[in-house]
Formats: structure tokens, C-alpha cells, sequence
């Protein structure tokens, strides 16, 4: 199997809402494993092609996108989630229910970015890349888009070395298989 979308996996927004129902209901399933809390603030949104093809599809409908350079620039930027053969890419919510509490949050959790880590099977971490773009000088994003370059490596836990925030969930049986699958891919 391919690891990256191609442009023959996207079909136009029209005949997408025709199987959309049907698709979500599988992509949702495939999602719900890639999912991983960490303690109480913290999700990661594992991605692969399936799931990363299906929001563009989705961009597709929302946005009523037909134009071919804007649906290979949609593909590009998904795309660059999954990185190289070996990376694992997700997308980080940092959940913080009410609006007037985030923003001092997230000024007083800048530098979370930098201690986000994969445990891989050998004991060693795997720390995430991030974009630069979502940091700023005061303030860090509520949605981080990171990636674990973890080679050959067995991810079986997700944690934080933050001190505010110090955390390690091992990865559950599923949550393993998924990933590794993830990784297998090239």
C-alpha cells in the first residue's frame, strides 16, 4: 500500500456525498484507536493516509473546492503530516473546556512543544517535531501538528516531560498495532 495520498484517492465533493455517510462511519472507527489521551488536557490524533484522504474530502465538501490546483495543494499539505517513511503524524488538541481559562494556559504551557515524546519498545524517546508556526514568542497553539520520527522503533507509550504536566500513558494493545501498521506502510 501506498503511504501517501495520491490524487487518484480523491474524488470530487459531488460524488463524495454520495458514500459520505458510509465513510465516515468506517473512517471514525479507524480514528477511534489513533486517539490517546494524556492526563487531562492532552489528545493525540494519530493520522495515516486513510484518515488524512478523508479530510480532504471533507475540505473538499466544506469548502465546494472543484478547482485541480487547489485539491493537489489540499493533498500536499495532508501529506506533509505523515512526513518521511518512519515518521508518525498527529495532530495535538490541547483541551481546555472554557475560553477564558485557555489563553493563560497556553501562555504559562510554551514550551510543552519541545517535551512531547513517543516511548519505544528498547526504553529509548522519540521526541516530537513540530511546526514553528504554531508557537509563538507568548503563546503556543491549541492544536499542535507533530511528528515522531521513530525509524524502525515500537512505540508503546506517549508522554510529556513538562514539569506542569509530567505524564506517561503506555499505548493499549490496539493503539500499538495501529501505529506499528501505520509504520509498515512505505
Amino acid at each position: 500500500m501506498v503511504r501517501l495520498i495520491e490524487r487518484s484517492d480523491i474524488v470530487d465533493y459531488q460524488t463524495y456525498e454520495d458514500h459520505r455517510e458510509a465513510t465516515r462511519d468506517r473512517i471514525l472507527e479507524v480514528k477511534k484507536v489513533r486517539r490517546i489521551h494524556l492526563g487531562e488536557y492532552l489528545t493525540f490524533l494519530f493520522e495515516n493516509r486513510e484518515t488524512l484522504a478523508y479530510q480532504v474530502q471533507e475540505i473538499m465538501r466544506a469548502e465546494k473546492i472543484a478547482r485541480e490546483s487547489a485539491i493537489v495543494h489540499e493533498i500536499e499539505v495532508y501529506n506533509s503530516m505523515l512526513g518521511e517513511p518512519g515518521d508518525l503524524g498527529c495532530a495535538l488538541l490541547i483541551e481546555i473546556a472554557e475560553a477564558a481559562d485557555r489563553k493563560p494556559f497556553l501562555i504559562r504551557w510554551l514550551g510543552l512543544e519541545k517535551t512531547l515524546y513517543l516511548g519505544l519498545a528498547d526504553g529509548s524517546k522519540v521526541y516530537a517535531s513540530y511546526d514553528q508556526g504554531q508557537v509563538g514568542d507568548d503563546r503556543l497553539s491549541a492544536v499542535q501538528y507533530l511528528r515522531f520520527s521513530v525509524g524502525d522503533g515500537t512505540p508503546v507509550a506517549i508522554g510529556t516531560d513538562f514539569e506542569e504536566l509530567e505524564a506517561e500513558v503506555e499505548l493499549t494493545p490496539d493503539q500499538k498495532a495501529a501505529l506499528v501498521a501505520d509504520l509498515a506502510v512505505r
